[in-house]
């Protein structure tokens, strides 16, 4: 039987719409107005509030408006100052000093000072965070000579490009006072976080809002605009739609509504649906395998399963278009390091039933080869769907598959702290270089539970030393043959499949000025974004 959208659809995935109920919009202002609520739509929620714990978007676009990173990317994508006003490293990139903000408060009155970047790089970043973990595998030390210095010693290079790039998603600091007693991962802090931000923290009411109000103190000064910001969890994306068209909400970052809505209010007068501002956040849809299994071990059945599915087809058909294949976890609109290859498996159903032969798992009754399970953790609408479409793709070549239906938060435990799955389906989200947050999902040794990060039961010792060379490589041109010989290995290896290169999409109500003017403006501050009144 062929894969269409209907049959998707009547398996329970649908793509819902919604009323539009219009709404007038004010004149332009030209002077900026000072007061009111943005109000932002989030499609999940992940249970915590920190991002020197959990590098997600979904953590980000809350957190980055109440606690701020060193540096940030600014117009172009050049990187501007934050936390830190300038840096400088020595020529074998083993020294990076930060010279850090002087008057600058915490939310709770005390000041900001190097022993607070100190403890976030060596306790949090270091040990805990999913990408920091890789990132920051050689920084030995944090000296602290004074308390607007800073200075990041390590043991192999670290290209400062790199890390400059790393440090806008990977490098948010937090109160050392805070968090120094007791146990970091269980401090309340996690969830109703102190920050240096533009917004303190005020309430969080899980699985409906969080609110975060105008800090007063702002080192920047006369900002922010806003009074207030809310957050509201909609899981309905369709109602979400609807929240945004009666302007219950002026906001849904990351793809946060159905395709079909998304398509539709391009062509809307009254919103702005665009890649504006996302343009450092490049994703990609994820097939992640758990090589622990005792089929999914042998790297023929995994590239078989890729043969199996018809990644074009799902594209043009299920996702409007929006995107296109994948040739690696590298994407081409990264050209310092994309290498040109080929899509390494194109659909192919009697390869991949061949390859499942050669492995020895030939169909038996009924015609299937054995069974597995797929957990989609739940990103966006496109997930659920993926899962689906693959489900009824390996059908197709003998392969029964059951869908596990959880929330995201159950959904990432099972992954990544338990490793109670088969096969998952997600995103992968790509930051400017591959060291920042693509290398971890092929390198070993990050922690158990780390979200994001290779719990896949796979190593490979050529893979780790590549990713090692190629993050301490200070030639631009080395580095990118590195990552190419890197590509090929874990395209032939395959322990996580990046089947699509997409954008993201943000609708963003036109009464919203100051916005998407930054390559990753959804996970920034939004200090100068005011709203039009009313």
């Amino acid at each position: 039987m062929p894969i269409t959208r209907r049959h998707l659809l009547l398996s329970g995935i649908a793509l819902g719409s919604a009323a539009n109920t219009a709404l007038p919009l004010p004149a332009l202002s030209q002077e900026p107005r000072r007061g009111g609520v943005l109000t932002i739509h989030l499609g999940s929620e992940q249970r915590i509030l920190n991002p020197a714990l959990r590098a997600s978007t979904g953590v980000y676009v809350i957190t980055s408006k109440i606690i701020e990173p060193l540096v940030d990317l600014g117009e172009g994508g050049k990187i501007v100052p934050v936390l830190a006003e300038s840096w400088d490293a020595t020529p074998d990139g083993k020294t990076v000093t930060f010279k850090l903000r002087s008057g600058v408060q915490w939310h709770d009155g005390k000041p900001f000072t190097a022993a607070d970047v100190q403890y976030s790089a060596m306790e949090q970043w270091k040990k805990h965070l999913n990408y920091g973990t890789t990132l920051q595998l050689y920084l030995d030390a944090v000296e602290t000579p004074d308390p607007q210095t800073a200075i990041f010693r390590y043991s192999r290079p670290m290209p400062l490009n790199l890390l400059l790039r790393a440090l806008c998603d990977l490098g948010y600091v937090v109160p050392k006072h805070v968090f120094e007693s007791g146990n970091v991962l269980e401090n309340p802090a996690n969830t109703a976080p102190i920050g240096t931000g533009p917004f303190k923290f005020v309430e969080y009411q899980r699985g409906q809002y969080v609110i975060a109000e105008r800090n007063p103190n702002y080192w920047r000064q006369g900002f922010p605009y806003l009074d207030r910001i809310v957050w509201r969890f909609i899981t309905d994306r369709s109602a979400a739609t609807a929240a945004l068209e009666t302007g219950q909400v002026q906001i849904s970052a990351y793809n946060g509504l159905p395709l079909a809505d998304i398509d539709r209010l391009r062509k809307d007068s009254r919103f702005e649906v665009s890649t504006r501002g996302v343009e450092g956040n490049v994703f990609n849809n994820t097939l992640e395998f758990n090589t622990r299994r005792k089929e999914l071990s042998d790297k023929r059945v995994r590239q078989a399963i890729a043969h199996a599915v018809d990644v074009d087809f799902f594209l043009e058909n299920f996702l409007y278009g929006l995107g296109k294949r994948a040739t690696g976890p590298i994407p081409s609109l990264s050209p310092e390091f994309f290498p040109n290859n080929a899509v390494p498996y194109p659909y192919d159903k009697a390869r991949a039933e061949k390859l499942l032969d050669e492995a020895g798992y030939k169909r038996g009754a009924g015609g299937i080869r054995f069974s597995l399970k797929i957990v989609p953790i739940m990103n966006g609408e496109d997930v659920p769907l993926l899962a689906t479409f693959i489900q009824q793709s390996l059908q197709q070549v003998g392969i029964r598959v059951e869908i596990v239906q959880l929330d995201i938060a159950g959904a990432l435990s099972a992954v990544y702290r338990d490793w109670n799955f088969d096969l998952a389906t997600g995103w992968h989200q790509y930051r400017g270089d591959p060291a920042v947050s693509t290398t971890v999902w092929y390198r070993s040794g990050s922690p158990k539970g780390s979200p994001w990060t290779n719990q896949f039961g796979w190593q490979s010792d050529k893979v780790d030393q590549l990713i090692d060379q190629a993050a301490t490589e200070l030639d631009p041109a080395r580095r990118k043959a590195l990552y190419a010989e890197f590509v090929a290995a874990v395209n032939d290896e395959l322990p996580v499949w990046m089947l699509t290169e997409r954008p993201f999409y943000t609708a963003t109500s036109k009464r919203v000025q100051n916005h998407h003017n930054v390559p990753r403006w959804d996970s920034g501050d939004a200090h100068d974004t005011w709203i039009q009144a009313g």
